[in-house]
């Protein structure tokens, strides 16, 4: 008999059903010679301190840090947790196999991997391994079976990150509560929340502190058309007004006309966070809410393997696409330009270099049923029309310069026309009912999309200087959003794709976590928000300002060591020395508040 593990009910259904084992019984379905059983998420954990030493229960700071000589598992106190399990360790003892079906992530092959540990397991192992939930990837990820050895780097690094998360998050958080909280509050700390913490405390602060400067800049108007000068901005009013009095009495002469054609290419296809950024800003959804939305989308089969962090599609996946397209049945208007044409094949879309075990969340080619949520219908129309409009062309303009004169000030303008929207009349033509206040990506050039009248190089004429006012502005407040997109690039404020993905190797968390953190610091008290802002609470605003040690709060040291966990999944670098590390990091970040004598307390108090 073959034991198959999934990590949820509804995906054990599904697999039994494809497998033909019919039967039900207590936890597992059975039949044509497989057992389906399941796990509930994580059934297992890193055992509590108190459960390596019994004297590490009591919180001292005589006892920090707390490193076990080795970490061990153990099953969670949970009733249905325990039932659930004997149900799957008998099953183990009684198979000739198991297949593990966990999530095909790193968090899923920790899971499935504990849980097997725990059970005693000493029977062959093999790896199903699937990008969709539909039938057919299903069936032909049985007929591709995997040995569960070429996921061991996987395992190791998602154990790295678990023990990594662990001797952080009770050391700091039981060292800061003890020295620094009041009125037995817990301050809690750990590895990715405090400096995504200090993130949105450090914007707050930089706005709170914010002070608006004045600038004047030298314009004309000419022929209708406003043309803005060289000089560095003035001060003062003062000072501008001069250069216009002296400019008032001398024609503008052009001086050079230059043209030049250019494109733009279609926004890649969706990462998870680049999804939840984009659920975020179109319609407000959370992040939490849109991984909950595209896991629910996966399960229904209707889209790939959410938990993502890759943008490409291997080549593999090319021959399939003008099969997914036809099936976008409500989108028959947006794919029928494309549909009959050989789909055009970029490297921007398709790249096996950049693939690692998944690829970019696209459609999966089902027929879309109706009774989708409004959340589900909403994630979906993102992801169709990403999808749809990659096979665009790109979209066409052509840039004009316009150099002129007067006296001896330099002026220009700029204007931009668009001859062939490509891509962008994807979304022009899916109109989207919701009342939002951002740009659909179509949209985001098109403020400079002002059409300039022709201009004769040694042509003059009168004109009408004025000064230009401009106040500067203070940085804008984290949505959960931005934030996202600040948490993958380290705090870095990036909106070019290129540079965004060569930041991601040093992102805070991975793409599957982060929603969580973020809800952490709400339910912790540390963070609130107003309409779509996020703004860090007093109680927030005092943790991170009594973090001395640099270590526990920056993004940019935080997103080195996501790097060595990656490179860990890669194979590349050892847990080993990884371990070691985080255990010096605490021994040094416990050392220096030990030595703290300023007798900081924090005052504000959690929700």
């Amino acid at each position: 008999m073959k034991l198959c593990i999934t990590e949820k009910p509804s995906v054990g259904r599904d697999i039994a059903r494809i497998l033909g084992a019919n039967t039900s019984r207590e936890g597992y379905i059975e039949g044509n010679g497989y057992c389906v059983t399941w796990t509930f998420g994580h059934l297992c954990e890193l055992k509590e301190p108190a459960d390596y030493k019994p004297n590490w229960k009591p919180w001292a700071l005589s006892l920090l840090p707390m490193v076990p000589d080795k970490f061990g598992i153990r099953l969670k106190n949970e009733t249905s947790i325990q039932r659930q399990f004997e149900v799957i360790k008998s099953l183990i003892e009684a198979c000739d196999e198991v297949i593990n079906c966990g999530d095909a992530g790193q968090e899923g092959e920790l899971i499935q991997r504990w849980v097997m540990q725990k059970a005693g397991c000493k029977k062959p192992v093999r790896r199903l391994w699937i990008n969709s939930m539909t039938d057919e990837a299903i069936r032909e990820g049985f007929n591709n079976l995997r040995q569960q050895e070429e996921l061991e780097s996987l395992y190791t690094a998602g154990l790295c990150r678990a023990i990594g998360d662990w001797l952080l998050g009770i050391n700091a958080t039981r060292l800061y509560t003890i020295k620094y909280g009041t009125n037995h509050q817990i301050l809690s700390v750990g590895r990715v929340q405090t400096p995504t913490l200090a993130l949105i405390v450090k914007r707050q602060k930089e706005i709170e502190e914010f002070v608006p400067k004045d600038s004047y800049e030298v314009r004309t108007k000419y022929r209708d058309v406003n043309f803005t000068s060289t000089l560095k901005p003035f001060d003062t009013e003062e000072e501008g007004a001069k250069v216009i009095e002296h400019i008032r009495n001398f024609p503008l002469e052009i001086t050079d006309v230059q043209k030049k054609k250019g494109r733009e290419a279609p926004p890649r296809l969706f990462d998870l966070t680049s999804l939840q950024v984009e659920c975020n800003k179109k319609y407000g959804m959370s992040a939490d809410l849109t991984l909950r939305t595209i896991q629910s989308l996966y399960e229904k089969k209707l889209t790939t393997y959410p938990r993502v962090d890759t943008t490409y599609l291997p080549e593999d996946v090319y021959p399939k696409c003008p099969g997914i397209l036809r099936s976008l049945s409500p989108y028959a208007s947006l794919v029928s330009p494309i549909i009959d044409k050989k789909l055009p094949k970029s490297k921007k879309v398709f790249d096996n270099a950049k693939i690692t075990d998944h690829h970019a969340i696209i459609p999966t080619g089902q027929s879309i049923p109706g009774n989708l949520s409004l959340d589900e219908k909403r994630t979906f129309h993102v992801i169709a029309l990403r999808f749809i409009s990659v096979f665009y062309p790109d979209c066409i303009f052509q840039q004009t310069s316009v150099a002129a004169h007067v006296d001896k000030v330099n002026f220009k303008a700029t204007g931009r026309v668009i001859t062939d929207r490509g891509w962008k009349a994807v979304y022009d033509s899916a109109k989207d009912s919701a009342k939002d206040n951002s740009k659909d990506p179509a949209k985001e050039n098109d403020s400079e999309a002002k059409e300039l009248p022709p201009f004769t190089v040694g042509e003059s004429g009168p004109h009408v200087p004025f000064l230009g006012k401009k106040t500067t502005q203070p940085p804008k407040y984290y949505t959960e959003g931005t934030l996202l997109k600040a948490m993958e690039t380290a705090g870095s404020t990036v909106d070019d794709e290129e540079l965004r993905e060569s930041l991601k190797a040093n992102g805070i968390g991975r793409p599957s976590t982060r929603a969580a953190i973020i809800e952490t610091l709400y339910k912790r008290g540390y963070i609130r928000q107003e309409r779509k802002s996020l703004r860090a609470t007093d109680a927030g605003i005092e943790l991170i300002s009594l973090i001395k040690e640099e270590l526990l709060k920056s993004a940019k040291l935080t997103g080195i060591w996501e790097s060595k966990l990656r490179s860990i999944e890669r194979g590349t670098y050892s847990a080993s020395q990884f371990i070691s590390e985080l255990k010096q990091m605490i021994q040094e970040i416990t050392r220096a508040v030990m030595l703290d004598n300023s007798n900081r307390r924090i005052s504000a108090n959690p929700k």
